[in-house]
């Protein structure tokens, strides 16, 4: 019984910590947010954090995933209910690089993200939101839905886009202004796997 409150309240700690994190990271940066308040914003220690995380830049990938793959469940929600495929990649999408315009999405994913944490297409929810993409454009070439294209080097460019569509919003002057020109080409680029009839 010990054990599993020990493990418990490891979690608890973990818990804590992201939010605490993702609360400190939004108001300040990255670079700004102290540790030290940090813990002690949730009565624990830097030697909490070393355990849980290793260092600070841990802690900041910890918050990016968790919050990029909140992004990719708030794209799949904006899609649910298209059926045809491409509308259905086009939507997930256009919600992703939308997502740009939520202050925590922008500070702490695309901004600080990438300058603390290095290539995006090395994160962990990016890969596996790579590898979807890649099995539904395999599935889709091969009932006809999409032109004969390579899955894996399609699914890269589209995310990828989509990615670094978000990151030029969240990094632009007027992101309201930057939003819907990003979209139109986003579009372009998904309407040219229509398959040639």
């Amino acid at each position: 019984m010990t054990g599993k409150r020990r493990a418990d309240t490891m979690e608890e700690n973990r818990v804590k910590l992201i939010a605490a994190a993702r609360k400190a990271f939004a108001e300040k940066g990255f670079a700004a947010a102290s540790m030290d308040d940090l813990t002690a914003s949730v009565n624990l220690t830097r030697g909490a954090l070393y355990h849980h995380f290793g260092d600070k830049k841990g802690l900041l990938a910890a918050v990016v995933n968790q919050i990029d793959s909140e992004m990719a469940q708030h794209a799949s929600q904006a899609a649910a209910d298209v059926t045809d495929g491409r509308e259905k990649l086009l939507a997930e999408g256009v919600a992703y690089i939308r997502s740009a315009l939520d202050e925590e999405v922008r500070r702490i994913v695309l901004l600080d993200g990438p300058a603390f944490l290095g290539n995006p297409a090395q994160w962990p929810g990016q890969n596996s939101c790579l590898d979807a993409t890649r099995k539904r454009l395999a599935s889709m070439a091969e009932r006809g839905e999409i032109k004969a294209v390579d899955p894996a080097a399609t699914a890269f460019l589209l995310n990828s886009a989509a990615f670094n569509a978000a990151q030029w919003i969240a990094a632009s002057e007027d992101p309201q202004q930057a939003l819907p020109r990003v979209i139109a080409v986003f579009t372009l680029l998904v309407e040219s796997l229509r398959p040639e009839r």
